[in-house]
């Protein structure tokens, strides 16, 4: 059966954007994000856009749901699927192919498995009785819910009630579910070394506090997004935030930050690997490839699948 779509997933700092733009380039393709803060304008700096990687020998690679809302908007897992559909049926009605790249495995995951998502209002009860909560009591609460798909990411008392909301509602809305079709993608991989990929982003994360990342954090706090709303979108403008409104010296935040970032892409990758014990086959390169020979590896794997 001929897939109907390229995925190329892989932890922060594998390559794997510059990959899909130079496969998109040689397929007349255009490319799917898949990154969950990669969606808010203004976010470039720290959510890592490198927009310039989507130019290929003076070429435009179009891209999708990258810069689609604004900082402090709660952008969610529904609203995920239902642009990612519109954005995939308008690619497909003109001829295209997609090819589908990120390192969020909550959306890339719920495309390829086509979870069936609702919208889920906000539970002003259900919040009341939970603000007291620890993060602690919160994460053992969501633990009891069948139903959660993801706990990694829950790294504050306020996205762990917004997930213990979600999983409240599904279970007294079981029925209310929004179809969403079975797309038969071949996944690909970038499988990066662990050590390799702990110097990359050490590297990255310093040549990112110098292009201005602290200055991004700032410009968009002082337009008026909160603090709060800042932190909730984790990683960098969780440490950065904190670092400008004084929770935490300059030392402090750069050093909190990167270890924050390698356990990210720890988790990533377990969550990669749990794909794969879920039924995803995902064929894996090795970061350290020749650029050459990664596009021909994956163009024998698409052959494959014709």
């Amino acid at each position: 059966m001929a897939y109907d779509m390229i995925t190329i997933l892989g932890p922060t700092a594998s390559g794997k954007t510059t990959l899909a733009s130079q496969l998109a380039y040689r397929m007349e393709a255009e490319i799917i994000s898949a990154d969950s803060r990669q969606i808010y304008r203004r976010m470039d700096i720290g959510t890592g856009k490198d927009l310039s990687d989507y130019t290929v020998n003076g070429k435009q690679i179009p891209y999708h749901m990258i810069d689609i809302a604004e900082p402090g908007y709660k952008y969610n897992l529904f609203e995920y699927q239902r642009d990612f559909l519109t954005a995939y049926q308008h690619i497909k009605e003109r001829g295209v192919f997609p090819i589908f790249c990120g390192g969020t495995g909550l959306y890339i995951e719920s495309v390829l498995k086509a979870y069936k998502m609702m919208p889920v209002p906000q539970n002003d009860e259900l919040r009341e009785r939970l603000a007291d909560k620890s993060l602690e009591e919160l994460t053992q609460l969501l633990s009891t819910y069948k139903t959660l798909h993801n706990t990694t990411d829950v790294d504050t008392v306020k996205r762990a009630i917004r997930a213990i909301e979600i999983c409240e509602y599904y279970r007294e809305h079981p029925q209310e579910f929004v179809d969403f079709p079975h797309i038969n993608s071949l996944i690909v991989g970038v499988d990066i070394d662990r050590e390799l990929r702990r110097e990359k982003i050490s590297k990255r994360l310093r040549a990112r506090l110098d292009e201005g990342m602290v200055e991004e954090v700032r410009g968009i706090l002082d337009s008026g997004v909160s603090a709060e709303d800042m932190i909730y979108y984790g990683l960098e403008y969780k440490y950065l935030t904190n670092y400008i409104i004084g929770n935490l010296s300059y030392e402090q935040m750069v050093s909190e930050l990167e270890i924050a970032i390698h356990q990210f892409a720890k988790r990533q990758m377990t969550w990669f690997r749990g794909m794969e014990r879920r039924g995803f086959t995902i064929h894996w390169l090795d970061a350290c490839l020749p650029m050459e020979e990664k596009l021909a590896q994956i163009e024998a794997w698409n052959e494959e699948g014709k």
